[in-house]
């Protein structure tokens, strides 16, 4: 049985498509009314058994990062390290301590801040009509997918600082055991991006 909305090829005997998590009875049925087979997708051959959609045209809902706002204020607060260091080096020991050496010191403490920043840059959370992606890493980069089908509550969670800050941990339940929880985290305004995940998940039902 392959899948009416991305192509890829399940069990007989499967109940929801395991890429994308649609029903597959839902789909049967659809076919069954039109009276014969889909033609939107290829039938794969070979080593094509994950083909995709000929015309997929999956609209992108959300694509967010965590939040950069402690990222930001670890720069103010590198800034303000670098410069009490340089006025200090001046001041004080300037004799024994070239300020060049001080100024270059200065410029290493915006490391710190610059990790946290690419670090940060490089998670990645996508909802798209079908599936909620989670993508981490650069050269070794992994990428999972949670098909809406799948997916059985979606819960908000901040503590008391990250509540003042605006910001917040989006808790995803995943009907596969063996995925469990996934937890978008550190994102601003979450009960917005938990409201379009509902609001998807709903419609996606109906």
């Amino acid at each position: 049985m392959f899948c009416t909305k991305c192509g890829v090829e399940n069990k007989d005997t499967a109940g929801f498509c395991r890429n994308c998590g649609t029903s597959i009875e839902e789909q049967e049925t659809r076919v069954a009314a039109r009276g014969g087979p889909p033609d939107r997708f290829e039938r794969p051959t070979g080593n094509q058994a994950d083909s995709r959609p000929l015309d997929d045209n999956e609209r992108e809902i959300f694509s967010i990062s965590p939040t950069l706002l402690f990222v930001k204020i670890g720069y103010v607060l590198a800034a303000v390290a670098a410069l009490f260091l340089v006025a200090i080096t001046s001041a004080f020991v300037a004799a024994y301590v070239p300020i060049w050496l001080a100024v270059g010191v200065g410029l290493l403490l915006f490391l710190i801040p610059l990790y946290y920043h690419i670090k940060q840059r490089l998670v990645r959370y996508t909802l798209t009509e079908s599936k909620l992606e989670i993508d981490r890493g650069l050269i070794a980069r992994t990428t999972r997918n949670l098909p809406i089908g799948r997916i059985q509550d979606v819960t908000v969670s901040t503590n008391i600082l990250q509540r003042l800050l605006g910001f917040g941990d989006v808790v995803v339940d995943n009907a596969n055991d063996e995925a469990g929880k996934a937890v978008l985290k550190n994102i601003n305004s979450p009960r917005e991006y938990a409201d379009k995940l509902l609001r998807q998940m709903r419609e996606q039902r109906d």
